[in-house]
């Protein structure tokens, strides 16, 4: 009897401490396009965002508190998204690093807030998702990555300048992402005095372009700006090669991937486009550049930064002493910097960025490096 009573209480106690073991793990989701045509912008998130949770929980996690990752596919999908952001609230997770594309992340905002949960995105650069979280009084939807506003400041007076004269196209893909920014470049190029001789969105994911390229031939394109992405890029630019059109492409961050060159191949030589100032070079960066790496990725386009929303993630409920992502949220806009692999960042009321840098890149021969402006 008393053998069956130890057995008892050590098989109560194991029954308790259990869950205490699941309950003293911390969930972030990351939600990206994990398969489709943008499925590198999804491992990029993916693997940003492992890295970081490895080398917080081996350096003892948060306050001790190991991070767990829910990985999700949107495809980039607006409903899908919605659809994705419902089901990750009602498994109560709070923190989500995410989403990519604007038009997944500007409708899945409102799930978040509604939920009382923390949104940063570490890609989407669309001004209405932190615009309208403000104007809504949503304190948990931030971004941990730079405005197309801010990037229209930067790249549209340098067009002006640059090309000046030059018969300048500006087409989008009639995405958020890809309008939005468009929008941006081309309202700053104008007043910098460089009028456009056409401005036209195109249908994402056709395979044939050529009434498009005839249409810059007739107008005598020296210059397309693109607000959209790789897939799309990639196939106009073969396709005018064909018809030995040659042009100046300039487009947004969407392109820092391989898989631009593998769609364009040598027609894509020169195309040039704007990303935030390459954080794999920032020596804050440089053992988890090493370390992805040697893992055998390489940590281009979105993976820092998703890796810097772990860590903004990490650094806020230590400072809040609180899970609460109001709390978080509240610590991480406090003005005071947190330190991440892309430098040392720090937010507005509106849970934007500050201060934002960026380089103007060029492909060359299947790599792309940064040029002088």
């Amino acid at each position: 009897m008393k053998k069956l009573s130890i057995l008892n209480a050590a098989i109560f106690g194991l029954m308790l401490s259990t869950p205490v073991a699941f309950a003293d793990d911390i969930t972030f989701a990351v939600i990206g396009p994990m398969t489709g045509q943008l499925a590198t912008i999804g491992d990029q998130f993916k693997q940003g965002a492992q890295a970081a949770a490895d080398a917080i929980n081996a350096a003892g996690g948060v306050d001790g508190r190991q991070i767990k990752l829910s990985i999700e596919d949107d495809q980039c999908d607006p409903k899908q998204a919605v659809s994705v952001a419902n089901r990750v609230v009602a498994d109560g997770v709070k923190f989500i690093d995410g989403h990519a594309c604007s038009g997944s992340s500007i409708p899945a905002s409102a799930v978040y807030a509604e939920a009382g949960a923390l949104m940063m995105s570490p890609a989407s650069s669309n001004p209405v998702l932190t615009d309208a979280a403000a104007k809504a009084g949503w304190p948990t939807i931030m971004r941990l990555y730079t405005r197309d506003d801010a990037q229209g400041a930067f790249i549209g007076p340098w067009i002006a300048k640059k090309f000046a004269g030059k018969n300048v196209v500006v087409l989008h893909d009639k995405s958020a992402y890809g309008q939005g920014v468009v929008d941006a470049v081309r309202a700053t190029m104008n007043a910098g005095g460089l009028k456009e001789v056409y401005y036209d969105g195109i249908n994402a994911g056709e395979k044939d372009y050529s009434a498009l390229v005839t249409k810059l031939k007739d107008l005598k394109a020296d210059v397309v700006y693109f607000g959209g992405y790789h897939p799309e890029a990639g196939l106009i630019l073969r396709q005018s090669a064909e018809q030995n059109l040659k042009f100046q492409l300039i487009m947004p961050d969407s392109i820092a991937s391989p898989e631009f060159w593998q769609v364009a191949g040598p027609a894509g030589e020169g195309t040039m486009f704007v990303f935030p100032s390459d954080p794999q070079a920032k020596p804050e960066a440089k053992a988890a550049v090493e370390k992805i790496k040697a893992g055998g990725f390489v940590p281009e386009g979105f993976t820092l930064f998703s890796y810097a929303t772990i860590q903004a993630f990490a650094e806020g409920i230590k400072r809040a002493g609180s899970d609460d992502p109001a709390k978080v949220a509240e610590a991480l806009k406090n003005g005071t910097p947190i330190s991440t692999v892309v430098g040392d960042v720090t937010f507005d009321e509106k849970g934007d960025l500050k201060n934002a840098s960026y380089d103007i890149n060029q492909w060359h021969d299947g790599k792309y490096a940064p040029i002088a402006q």
